[in-house]
């Protein structure tokens, strides 16, 4: 009997299937055809399609959900999900004497994914053909839930509705979910199409009255919608991360970001103080300038102004959306700044230690996040739904964190290029015996090396930095420069006439061109007023100067200048320093001893 019912049922419902099981390739799918028989049986006394009984019977002996099993996995893989993944196929039903033939055919479409209610339309043409032909009719001994006979179209909705339901929302539902709140009305049609497409399998005996997770996922579209929109914000900030730090732009105090126009918070005006009660005039007329709080002009990545425009942009879309969505594109503002805090030194990690420009402009980078994170919070908190405005919209708590991840890649540049600076006055051989021509000219050449580093490291960072901090910059490496040098001059034992001459040249030249690193801008060139400041700057600047006086002087111009511990020289040096330097210097004469002792 099951071997001549599966006979049957094979004749009746014929798949013609493509040479591969390739389901994702739309050349095999168009390949697949489906035969139903629609003859009725030779029974006189019953009109109904064979077809129909055949299932009837296999009901009865207990193997009709194996049979519709395999069925609907042929149906679902080789139809139904492919109407749903592909905007440009669509359904063509051939009426013939014997049945009915559903194949496909191609239709133009620029779409890259299918609207719903489209989606919809096909999958009805295909279930309502197969219900009409094939699944109207009762299950003999099967009875429901509630009592009532059960219809075919029941036991093949059970095994499909999942699987079908899971493709509508992953190829289809997903991606109608709007990116912008502003198109969120429109997405009620969306959900109106998805109703209707279920109430329809409702009354085709598909689906149980309780099954709607489709109309559940469409209906929950703002939760979607937050979902989507954050994943986007934070694919843009990552991909704006990993993007070249090189190209800057320059911030000016007057510079700012534009903030988009928000509404005012719950509507309410903000009372204005009675004149009555106007803070009393200060005395002083002096007043802070406007730009106190402003961050310096320096240079940023193009970048990083873009990462500030996203979350800029992305907390103003929060506070016109519903409560759950604004506080998930809270947190994804918050996450951006955390994914910068942990990408950012790590991806650009070598380029940070090998280019002085780059982890200059990093540290710009970080101070001017942590600039905008101190305020950013702030002008957004009475905008945003509770707890939100309660005091938890803040970013106040990354600004330390910020601050420290920009100092510390500077700091870390800084010692690599003091290291340099020292490597190159090792080749100095500690300026001693410099009447030897080799010993002065690999003196000379350290010197010139060390002031052709400054220049160089002067040039990609000045305009860069601010001001104030390329100086301090540029005054630790050049006082790292002339400390090294105070160094060996001071421990040398014995410095001839000649030596003393040549190494007043060399501190010569180190005075004369070191303050040259000092013009920050091209435009500082007319008044000298930074190399003015190098004392500032130079911790050691003013020692060094005593020193080349040392160098030239006699004795009693040295005594002068200690002038018994209240001269200039007494402020630079110890005594034991301007004891050793005599020594050197002089021989040891009744007048060297006399000016030792005058020395205390």
């Amino acid at each position: 009997m099951l071997y001549h019912l599966g006979e049957e049922w094979q004749k009746l419902a014929v798949w013609k299937l493509p040479p591969s099981k390739d389901y994702s390739s739309l050349e095999m799918i168009l390949k697949t055809e489906l035969h139903l028989c629609t003859l009725p049986s030779n029974d006189e006394t019953s009109s109904a399609p064979i077809l129909g009984s055949v299932l009837q019977a296999l009901a009865i002996l207990g193997e009709l959900n194996t049979k519709m099993k395999f069925f609907s996995q042929l149906l679902l893989n080789y139809i139904l999900k492919p109407l749903v993944s592909y905007p440009t196929l669509h359904v063509l039903v051939e009426t013939q004497p014997q049945g009915v033939i559903l194949r496909f055919n191609m239709a133009k479409n620029d779409l890259e994914h299918p609207p719903p209610a489209e989606v919809f339309v096909k999958l009805k043409a295909v279930l309502e053909l197969i219900h009409r032909h094939l699944l109207d009719v009762p299950v003999e001994n099967q009875r429901g839930e509630e009592g009532n006979q059960v219809v075919l179209a029941e036991v093949l909705g059970n095994l499909m509705w999942e699987d079908i339901s899971e493709s509508i929302i992953k190829d289809c539902l997903v991606y109608s979910i709007p990116t912008n709140s502003n198109k969120l009305e429109q997405y009620e049609e969306v959900i109106k199409a998805t109703e209707h497409f279920e109430n329809y399998l409702k009354e085709m005996k598909y689906l149980k009255g309780d099954a709607t997770e489709l109309l559940k996922y469409a209906r929950n579209v703002n939760a979607h919608f937050a979902s989507k929109k954050c994943q986007e914000v934070i694919v843009t900030a990552r991909n704006l991360m990993t993007s070249e730090i090189h190209n800057t732009i320059q911030i000016t105090p007057d510079s700012k970001v534009t903030v988009p126009k928000l509404q005012s918070p719950g509507g309410a005006r903000v009372k204005q103080k009675s004149p009555s009660h106007e803070a009393p005039a200060l005395e002083n007329e002096v007043k802070l300038s406007q730009h106190t709080f402003s961050l310096p002009t320096c240079r940023i990545s193009e970048s990083v102004q873009k990462l500030m425009e996203l979350a800029y942009q992305t907390l103003s879309e929060a506070t016109t959306s519903s409560k759950p969505c604004a506080i998930q594109l809270f947190y994804t503002v918050r996450n951006i700044f955390h994914l910068f805090y942990d990408v950012v030194p790590t991806y650009h990690k070598e380029n940070l230690q090998k280019l002085p420009q780059l982890s200059a402009i990093h540290h710009n980078n970080c101070m001017y996040i942590a600039h905008h994170l101190i305020t950013l919070g702030h002008q957004f908190r009475y905008r945003l739904p509770t707890p939100l405005s309660d005091g938890a919209a803040t970013f106040v708590d990354m600004v330390p964190g910020f601050r420290r991840l920009g100092t510390e890649a500077f700091l870390a540049q800084m010692r690599l290029q003091k290291g340099e600076l020292l490597d190159r006055l090792s080749n100095a051989r500690s300026f001693i015996n410099m009447e030897d021509e080799d010993n002065y000219t690999a003196g000379h050449k350290a010197i010139r090396q060390v002031i052709h580093q400054l220049s160089r490291l002067g040039k990609v960072w000045q305009d860069v930095l601010p001001v104030g901090i390329y100086c301090k910059a540029m005054g630790t490496l050049l006082n790292t420069a002339i400390t090294e040098m105070i160094n060996k001059i001071t421990a040398l034992e014995d410095i001839s006439t000649e030596d003393g001459e040549r190494l007043y040249t060399l501190c010569r030249t180190m005075i004369e061109e070191g303050p040259l690193v000092f013009t920050p801008l091209p435009e500082e060139g007319k008044n000298k007023k930074f190399q003015e400041e190098v004392p500032i700057y130079v911790q050691k600047w003013m020692k060094f100067k005593e020193l080349m006086i040392i160098l030239q002087a006699n004795l009693q111009e040295i005594v002068d200048r200690w002038a018994d511990g209240k001269g200039p020289l007494a402020t630079e040096f110890s005594t034991n320093e301007v004891k050793s330097l005599i020594r050197a210097l002089f021989q040891n004469t009744e007048r060297r001893a006399a000016a030792l002792a005058k020395i205390k």
